[in-house]
């Protein structure tokens, strides 16, 4: 039975027998009939300390429970899907009012006229939009397109951004490149982020032969000045799309997304996880003259751009709407800065006066924070990084990251920030000791990328 946000709901204590005999039952089951446990790799138990892996029975704002009668604040909602908080009921009724109006159609519903109205008044540096279910469906439709409009067959990827898309052309670029022809793989090369001349000397080796730059427009640190508007312009000369990923930036860095922050437009751009708080929809957004090639208006080659049976189910396309008209009118992304600023400020300060303050860090623009957890001798460690999570878990912090949702309240940002100082406590221990392994209690935590399981 779903456990009540009202009863039945366990303290948290800092004890080592807490370890989720209901999860742990729940998990072995998920891997007995799910390959990896999990239906996103980033979701999986390994990701977390052994046997210390929540199976979540739901969700209310800034808060999740566990299957075993716990309750967490959480962070990183839904992998930065639910910057809303959950449940949130703007959204929820939008999508129950069109639940009860049918889902789909064997035309267009109305809704999606409604729908696009509402995203490209939003994202107005876009002529086009057309809407998907998950983020690889559309930055894979950007690449056809690019490689389409540019009879060109390379695709140069960011190297230092983590994830574009599950299809083979980035996959096939990661250590999980198993079953993917070199072939393909070879098609996509790379550039690093914030080099324009690296950059411009990739074009000119891969010579009218690059179809398109995707990268997102800004992640851990901001762009360079000048950087973003440098890119733009090698685009134009060497002939390539400029195609801007703004999975994470898209609401969460302005309404408008990071173009509409920085100023500068791509040719396409791509937006998904905060767009639906949840829900599944996705979009691929861009330039009329490029995105009707794949269109009817238009005597050229058709090009299959995107054709998804559920792409326009009528209620993520209300929860879109929903979500767009409560960022603009209730100020969401400033919202989302300052929880942020104040919890960034919070966990330096607490890391700082547990003597952890050079191997605990906090990066990232508010909206959008990570941390890092550094060795004695300063170099990121999977050990330290169990410890930590170990420990935040115990405290009742559910923090792959601290990526905020607006659900937070003051309470919430103040209790993390006392558990952040309880874990860094044991952090400075661990560090005199010069060993974490005895407040680990079990395997590290791994990375999602790698070639063995």
């Amino acid at each position: 039975m779903p456990i009540d946000d009202t009863t039945d709901t366990v303290d948290m204590t800092d004890t080592e027998e807490f370890q989720l005999p209901r999860s742990r039952s729940a998990n072995d089951r998920l891997h007995a009939m799910i390959p990896g446990g999990a239906h996103t790799y980033a979701k999986g138990d390994d990701q977390y300390p052994e046997h210390l892996a929540p199976v979540i029975s739901h969700g209310r704002g800034a808060h999740v429970w566990d299957i075993d009668g716990n309750r967490y604040i959480e962070y990183g909602s839904g992998l930065r899907s639910v910057s809303l908080g959950h449940a949130h009921p703007r959204v929820n009724e939008a999508v129950r009012r069109e639940i009860d109006r049918g889902s789909n159609f064997v035309r267009p519903s109305i809704m999606e006229v409604q729908a696009a109205e509402r995203f490209l008044a939003t994202v107005p540096t876009a002529d086009m939009v057309k809407f998907a279910k998950n983020g690889s469906d559309v930055t894979t439709a950007a690449v056809r397109l690019a490689r389409a409009v540019t009879g060109r067959s390379r695709v140069a990827i960011c190297a230092d951004h983590p994830f574009f898309s599950t299809d083979d052309w980035f996959i096939g670029t990661t250590p999980m490149s198993a079953g993917i022809p070199t072939a393909t793989t070879d098609l996509t090369v790379s550039f690093p982020y914030g080099d324009l001349a690296a950059t411009e000397a990739l074009l000119t080796r891969y010579a009218d032969d690059v179809a398109c730059l995707i990268l997102e427009p800004a992640a851990h640190r901001e762009p360079p000045p000048g950087y973003l508007e440098g890119l733009r312009d090698l685009a134009d000369r060497h002939g390539c799309v400029l195609i801007f990923d703004e999975m994470i930036t898209g609401l969460r860095w302005s309404e408008a997304g990071a173009q509409g922050l920085y100023g500068v437009v791509p040719d396409l751009s791509t937006f998904g996880k905060a767009l639906g708080n949840g829900f599944a929809v996705s979009a691929l957004a861009g330039r009329r003259e490029l995105m009707e090639h794949g269109g009817l208006r238009h005597r050229g080659e058709r090009v299959f751009l995107l054709s998804t049976t559920h792409g326009a189910e009528t209620h993520c396309l209300a929860a879109a709407i929903a979500v767009q008209s409560t960022y603009v009118e209730e100020g969401i992304s400033a919202r989302l800065h300052t929880l942020g600023e104040r919890l960034a400020a919070g966990v330096r300060e607490a890391a700082s006066s547990m003597g952890v303050g050079e191997n605990v860090l906090v990066k990232g623009r508010a909206s959008n924070l990570v941390f890092a957890t550094l060795d004695e001798n300063g170099q990121p460690s999977q050990l330290y990084r169990t410890l930590f999570l170990r420990r935040l878990l115990l405290g009742g912090v559910l923090a792959p990251s601290f990526v905020v949702s607006s659900a937070l309240a003051d309470a919430d940002i103040d209790r993390t920030i006392d558990v952040v100082a309880d874990a860094c406590a044991v952090y400075r221990k661990a560090l005199d000791a010069g060993d974490p392994t005895p407040w680990v209690a079990g395997r590290p935590v791994k990375p999602v990328f790698r070639r063995l399981a």
